[in-house]
């Protein structure tokens, strides 16, 4: 038997939140006021999004969290064909977070893990991490919009590939993800599964959270980065955001 299914890891997850609304409805027609499609609203999902999500996605892979953000959530609306399960248009309200500062948890040291999801709304700063790199011993891992890399040093950083064309410096842990084409690290590529895409929304959350696990479990960044290919391979077969199962993971080919 796996031993991953034998050990939870006390994660500390720092970042942004977000509520992701998923309305789903049909389209058969044009809007007789305008060019436009008419939606049919038929039903609604919400899932927790951006930090939130990876908190959902480290639960689903067995750990105990300790998950710390500030303020009112952003939300995103997304307008989906029921159909097709194809979105229409994406509707974002982004409430600027106050952010929290350094000492904001006392305990750190407890932890097995740090993850930090930044996506640039406020809850992280540069000046955080630092703190975090300055007071943890343990591995910690930052997903992040910010392009100032070179200031994240002590952190392994995974970004998307969009993110790393407007890089103003890097760091020297630096995985870049590109979807289909997998992940990047110190020059090497290693494939995603090849599967059938359905919606790329809460990969890169997926990725983080797998990628953090993994390398607690073998301390191997290699090893780690495929084992969060194949779990953001499963989330992209799903709508909307999903959080694979150690299991679901451990099957995917």
């Amino acid at each position: 038997m796996d031993t991953r299914l034998q050990k939870k890891f006390n994660i500390l997850l720092v970042g942004d939140s977000c509520i992701d609304q998923y309305q789903y409805g049909s389209i058969d027609r044009i809007s007789p006021e305008a060019p436009v499609p008419v939606f049919k609203f038929s039903h609604a999902e919400t899932r927790p999004g951006m930090a939130g999500n990876v908190n959902a996605n480290l639960q689903a892979l067995e750990c105990n969290i300790t998950f710390i953000t500030d303020g009112e959530p952003s939300t995103k609306t997304r307008l989906i064909d029921a159909r097709s399960k194809q979105h229409i248009v994406r509707i974002d309200n982004d409430i600027q977070a106050i952010g929290l500062q350094p000492g904001f948890v006392n305990n750190i040291n407890d932890y097995d893990a740090v993850l930090v999801s930044d996506y640039n709304k406020g809850v992280v700063s540069y000046e955080l991490i630092a703190w975090i790199v300055k007071e943890f011993n343990g591995p910690i891992f930052v997903d992040t919009k910010k392009t100032e890399l070179a200031r994240l040093e002590g952190c392994t950083v995974k970004i998307n590939a969009l993110e790393y064309s407007l890089l103003k410096s890097q760091c020297s842990e630096l995985i870049v993800t590109n979807g289909k084409d997998g992940a990047m690290y110190k020059g090497q590529s290693w494939k995603a599964p090849q599967v059938e895409v359905t919606d790329v929304c809460g990969a890169g959350d997926t990725f983080l959270a797998a990628l953090a696990v993994e390398f607690l479990n073998t301390n191997n960044i290699v090893d780690s980065i495929v084992f969060a290919n194949r779990a953001a391979a499963i989330t992209v077969q799903h709508t909307g955001v999903y959080a694979p199962t150690l299991k679901e993971i451990e099957c995917q080919d």
